[in-house]
């Protein structure tokens, strides 16, 4: 498997613990010093997605959900040892969940949003 940044394989346990706060520093970092890479940014926004989304900002939630869905698509099928497509279908089920009807409720309402799927990422050799 290739080397990638200290950032990146902090990022795989950082989102499957659910810390998206967290992901979005490590992707962020990366990000910074590779402005180019369409990749890092949409996982960035796909972690931003689910952080908004957890504070009860469902229109943040779906356009960095959507975003990310635009940015990861020219690196399908896989690509940094991600098998983007079973990340897709998480986008897309995220997206079908999250209500269109709603901008944003209160942090202490964010329990009668739609529960969104569970996706644990893990790299894999290609």
């Amino acid at each position: 498997m290739a080397d990638y940044p200290m950032e990146y394989y902090e990022f795989f346990i950082a989102y499957n613990e659910g810390d998206y706060y967290t992901c979005h520093d490590l992707l962020e970092a990366m990000w910074l010093t590779e402005r180019d890479n369409y990749f890092l940014k949409g996982l960035l926004q796909m972690s931003v997605a689910l952080y908004h989304y957890g504070y009860g900002n469902v229109k943040g939630a779906r356009l960095m959900m959507q975003a990310a869905h635009n940015y990861l698509q020219p690196y399908r099928p896989f690509h940094w040892s991600l098998d983007l497509e079973k990340v897709y279908p998480f986008i897309e089920d995220c997206l079908r969940r999250m209500p269109t009807s709603i901008e944003r409720i209160p942090f202490e309402e964010v329990h009668v949003l739609p529960r969104l799927p569970q996706l644990l990422l893990y790299m894999e050799e290609h």
